[in-house]
């Protein structure tokens, strides 16, 4: 045995003694794992630098698929993943086409899904929400609205669209939150992006969350939060808040475990600020496969 597969195995025997589901989901072979994403968003400094360095660094790294930003106006970051053999299969885009969109066909957005069709990519994801769209639950409901006339529109596409959230969406608006809006006005083509992080710093727990949503979350973001935080936090965090997975409060094998159990599709690493992004992304990627 390998030092490697060493510390694997008792890494798993000394965390997960007695429980064969979750070693199943903390094998090497796991779909996950085996096809681990990157959001790009963590490395835009580098990108704009150095695209070609910065991309092929991803692919050394272990990568095996990216997820953009600003989509569709990311040519590079389509041409150099294409260059190291990145696959393509997730985009956040320009989220106001859906979010706000300028007429009722929803037109602009339209013309995104197109641009989606022609690289095959298999799902959308809104990445935010301004605050004039979330200052009341009105607001979140009027959203949910919009967001199910583009699902329907990107459904027809084979394209699946999701909402992906910050900790904001769980602040207390009255008897309820505007994640709990989102839950009950959502249809069935409008999915969720569940970043484990923000639910964490929301005051939510990440892996009942995901249960909860069984069948209604399409991909997830792993990232770990600092330990020792007084949450919940819902807006205002500190940059050193963001740590590599492993070195923070957030245990990855129970939301792995439950991501199969749910059928997620894909599990895309982020850190939103590093010091130093590619040794974090590395850093993560490597806390994946050696547990």
């Amino acid at each position: 045995m390998n030092r490697r597969s060493f510390l694997r195995a008792s890494a798993a025997t000394s965390l997960f003694a007695g429980s064969s589901q979750t070693l199943s989901a903390l094998a090497a072979d796991n779909v996950y794992r085996a096809n681990i994403g990157i959001q790009l968003y963590t490395l835009r400094d580098g990108l704009e630098a150095d695209p070609a360095a910065t991309m092929k660094a991803v692919a050394d790294a272990g990568y095996k698929q990216v997820e953009m930003y600003n989509f569709p106006k990311c040519e590079e970051m389509i041409k150099t993943a294409n260059d190291n053999g990145l696959a393509l299969n997730s985009a956040h885009f320009e989220w106001e086409t859906a979010v706000n969109p300028s007429d009722e066909g929803l037109s602009e957005f339209k013309k995104i899904v197109e641009e989606a069709e022609k690289l095959k990519l298999g799902h959308l994801v809104v990445p935010y929400l301004k605050a004039d769209d979330r200052k009341n639950l009105d607001g979140y409901k009027r959203v949910a609205g919009n967001l199910n006339k583009a699902a329907a529109i990107a459904t027809e596409a084979g394209i699946q669209l999701a909402y992906h959230n910050h900790a904001f969406e769980f602040e207390p608006m009255g008897d309820s939150t505007g994640y709990d809006v989102l839950i009950e006005e959502f249809s069935p083509e409008m999915k969720f992006e569940v970043d484990v992080f923000w639910v964490q710093a929301g005051g939510r727990e990440p892996v009942a969350l995901i249960k909860k949503l069984d069948g209604r979350v399409s991909q997830l973001h792993l990232k770990d939060l600092k330990k020792g935080l007084e949450l919940p936090i819902y807006n205002g965090m500190a940059k050193d808040a963001f740590k590599e997975l492993g070195n923070g409060m957030i245990p990855m094998e129970p939301i792995i475990e439950a991501a199969k159990a749910v059928g997620v599709v894909h599990c895309h690493v982020e850190q939103d600020h590093s010091p130093d992004p590619l040794a974090s992304i590395a850093q993560s990627v490597t806390y994946l496969k050696t547990l």
